[in-house]
């Protein structure tokens, strides 16, 4: 597993940083087994007066030291280790405490966490909490400052002390408002909340030393009261700006979800289906009429595209420029969300969908769906097969989701051996495309549109012979074929999250 994380965790942007202040007998440790995952590790010896920066600097792999002439505190520390990141080129960093109470060996939770969540900042929940020896004082810190966040965002979290987190440093806000020691880490918490930044716990594991090992910088009395008038200050500043940034922003992105939605009713329900209609009915039936209605559909589906781009949601192209789709082809795409079909359609008139039952049934578009021979996979491919058969022999391509349903997570699911049944039967050549964007755009189950660049992948076409490089059965092609889709979504999706 390092190599990969490396790996994903390099082309994902992804650096690690440790903030540190005389922690000479844990710090080595921890930088060592964080290197096993991430080759990028920045160090923030902020004031040290122990031997830290001498035990560092004879490490076989050296880390990058940042050495402060005087403690600063950890937001502080935070604060030049995240500029530092940037300045370098990062977009996301991790950070984890030097006391040795976080495990560098969850690195690999926050990589596929971010990838799953690409835009929000992970929270580290560490578990065990519960039953773990320590402090009162320890125990009501936690719960205080769960419910001053909770007072101060309404959102709820169980572990808003943790330093074991991910941060997506170009969507940090107020990192030049931060305080300058422990607190700094809640109030990140608190601006990224208000400027919308979605925050999502991980479990992690936690480790507390016998008391007589551990090394504490924390002061009860005196940090306790500084803690306080902030959250004091924090609420004020909930009650006049936070809380109502965050209902005028909800509420606009629901704006422009039900205004874009209603538009699309009406469109289909006043214009389109009867335009469609009025020309399919009126007059002879004629395979000219069906080109033109193809036509049509492909410009609709375009428009549509250029309607999200000026929403915030611009869709690019990359992979086989030399593709232009005047041969038959079985098209293969991943299923994200309800928003693939519009980049699908937009590629060529000369396409037809195999659709599920309530598409093919739908009052909306159901009409133009059926004449446009988009035919239901529920009625069997062996049923369809003639039908098929005719349109391809006209120079139509057919467009397969392979995974039959659209992904919560945005992994790639299994692969049914229906298009490659066809691509077999049919004797032509499957098209791979992958698709990023739609998921993040509009994930399944989700109700909002986000700003979110959509990018869609053209592979090269692969032949029966090379198909059958994959294995003989069918089901064997389907398989080999998902694990390149999943290293190729994975490896396009780290590129474009880590340019957000």
């Amino acid at each position: 597993m390092p190599e990969p994380c490396k790996i994903g965790l390099k082309r994902r942007g992804v650096c690690v940083v440790i903030p540190t202040y005389n922690n000479a007998g844990t710090v080595v440790d921890i930088v060592r087994r964080a290197q096993t995952f991430c080759e990028d590790v920045f160090v923030v010896l902020d004031g040290c007066t122990d031997n830290t920066r001498d035990l560092l600097e004879k490490l076989e792999e050296q880390p990058h030291l940042m050495v402060l002439p005087r403690n600063g505190g950890k937001g502080n520390a935070l604060r030049v280790g995240f500029q530092q990141a940037l300045k370098e080129g990062f977009s996301y960093a991790i950070t984890l405490d030097a006391d040795g109470q976080h495990f560098p060996e969850d690195i690999p939770l926050f990589l596929e966490a971010s990838r799953r969540h690409p835009d929000a900042l992970i929270v580290g929940r560490r578990m065990g909490l519960k039953t773990a020896e320590r402090s009162a004082g320890s125990r009501f810190a936690n719960a205080f400052s769960n419910l001053w966040f909770f007072l101060q965002t309404w959102i709820p979290l169980e572990d808003t002390q943790t330093g074991y987190r991910l941060y997506p440093l170009k969507r940090l806000h107020g990192l030049n408002l931060l305080t300058s020691r422990y607190e700094a880490e809640l109030e990140l918490l608190v601006f990224s909340a208000w400027g919308g930044t979605p925050l999502v716990s991980q479990d992690v594991q936690v480790y507390y030393p016998p008391r007589e090992e551990r090394v504490s910088h924390f002061r009860p009395g005196a940090d306790f009261a500084r803690i306080s008038l902030l959250n004091c200050l924090l609420c004020l500043l909930a009650l006049v700006y936070g809380l109502p940034r965050t209902i005028l922003r909800v509420f606009f992105r629901a704006l422009k979800t039900y205004l874009l939605l209603l538009s699309y009713v009406l469109l289909m329900l006043l214009v389109v289906t009867p335009a469609a209609f009025l020309y399919l009915k009126c007059g002879k039936a004629s395979e000219r009429k069906k080109e033109k209605l193809h036509s049509a559909i492909c410009r609709i589906a375009r428009g549509g595209l250029s309607l999200f781009g000026w929403l915030g949601n611009p869709l690019s192209k990359s992979g086989n420029d030399a593709e232009d789709f005047s041969r038959p082809a079985v098209i293969l795409c991943n299923h994200l969300s309800h928003l693939d079909l519009l980049p699908m359609l937009a590629l060529t008139p000369k396409l037809v969908i195999l659709t599920t039952d309530w598409v093919w049934h739908n009052p909306l578009y159901g009409f133009i769906i059926r004449e446009a021979d988009y035919l239901p996979a529920s009625a069997g491919l062996d049923a369809i097969l003639p039908r098929l058969e005719k349109l391809v022999e006209k120079g139509y391509s057919i467009a397969v989701y392979p995974e039959g349903t659209r992904s919560q997570t945005k992994e790639i699911g299994r692969f049914h051996k229906g298009a490659f049944y066809l691509a077999e039967n049919l004797h032509l050549d499957l098209l791979p495309l992958v698709l990023y964007g739609t998921g993040d755009a509009l994930p399944k189950h989700g109700r909002l549109l986000k700003r979110w660049p959509l990018l869609l992948d053209i592979g090269a076409r692969i032949s029966a012979q090379q198909r059958r490089l994959f294995g003989e059965e069918l089901k064997a092609q389907a398989s080999a074929l998902r694990k390149e889709y999943r290293v190729r979504y994975t490896t396009l999706a780290d590129e474009m999250d880590r340019s957000l």
